[in-house]
């Protein structure tokens, strides 16, 4: 399935059999998350870099070169890095100058095939583990960002998380798995999100134009939405942390000083690491960790999106070959 141009719909076509280059492996795709930053490609919100573009970023596979042929490993967002920037120097490699990303700069897993850098292929072990390719595969984008959010908050005993979707439905469960309070706010009046997220072990749930009874040490906002920021630092206390978790976000209206004032922290994540993958994937089994999933055949990928938009998912979509 290939994207042309922003704003039109995903086509189906037949594409040549990827050849592998330098420190790349070819993948047998076994099934790829659908996730808002694919959204904000579709859309043009996050540049195409390339046409026609196979987007996924989130891909579960089978190595087929002869090194390790059949082994299962997983394809994040970010899939290449120099590794000799100052960032990369500084175990930053999630802030590479020159990173790449999978599904917008190469080839994503919306499809049959798919080669990627081998240092960029996260192992997942084999399919008797505890997750299997539809249920891992969210892993990869809305667990990892979620974890590196959660991460990026601190130690908060009260965290709050604003759009319950894929990335939220998963570190709420790790977050309570650690022993925190779990505070989601969803759309306004969307009662169905409210009770999914009570479903993760959320203590209280409710619109995101209303806020619970005490006050929050940490606001996760995975939700696009740049208005959220001031009613996230409302909610925390004194010395909070409201962490950004997208790709892309709205503008942030103005807000007066006194919401930021008291040391609260205003900070945003950026891409994620392997380090992060190998820490989630270490996570996932002592969790453990139970993604809701909704699969859709490649064919209808654009389906998916669609109903992502719409926010007729619950939990997380996954395209299968």
């Amino acid at each position: 399935m290939v994207l042309d141009r922003p704003g039109t719909p995903l086509r189906l076509t037949d594409l040549p059999e990827p050849v592998p280059g330098p420190g790349q492996v070819l993948l047998r795709v076994r099934a790829c998350g659908v996730c808002r930053t694919d959204l904000h490609v579709s859309d043009g919100e996050v540049p195409q870099t390339r046409a026609p573009l196979v987007l996924g970023h989130q891909i579960v596979a089978e190595r087929t070169d002869a090194d390790a042929p059949g082994r299962r490993v997983g394809v994040p967002w970010l899939g290449w890095t120099d590794g000799t920037c100052r960032y990369c120097a500084a175990g930053q490699e999630n802030l590479c100058e020159h990173a790449r990303f999978t599904g917008r700069d190469i080839d994503g897993g919306f499809a049959e095939w798919a080669v990627a850098d081998e240092r960029f292929c996260l192992p997942l072990g084999g399919r008797d583990g505890v997750l299997d390719d539809v249920h891992v595969a969210p892993l990869l984008c809305a667990g990892l960002i979620g974890l590196r959010t959660l991460r990026a908050a601190g130690d908060p005993a009260r965290v709050g998380l604003y759009g319950f979707g894929a990335a939220a439905h998963l570190v709420s469960q790790i977050a309570v798995w650690e022993g925190r309070e779990v505070y989601a706010f969803t759309r306004p009046g969307d009662e169905r999100g409210q009770a999914f997220a009570r479903e993760q072990g959320a203590v209280w749930a409710g619109g995101s134009d209303t806020r619970p009874d005490v006050q929050l040490d940490a606001a996760l906002i995975f939700a696009p939405a740049g208005e959220l920021v001031p009613h996230a630092l409302r909610a925390v206390r004194r010395g909070g942390t409201v962490v950004c978790g997208g790709i892309h976000m709205s503008d942030i209206p103005s807000f007066p000083y006194s919401d930021l004032w008291e040391e609260r922290v205003l900070r945003s994540v950026a891409n994620l690491t392997r380090a992060d993958g190998h820490e989630l994937l270490a996570l996932a089994p002592r969790v453990p960790l139970h993604p809701q999933v909704t699969p859709y055949p490649l064919e209808r990928a654009q389906d998916a999106l669609d109903d992502l938009r719409s926010g007729a998912l619950k939990g997380a979509a996954v395209v299968v070959p």
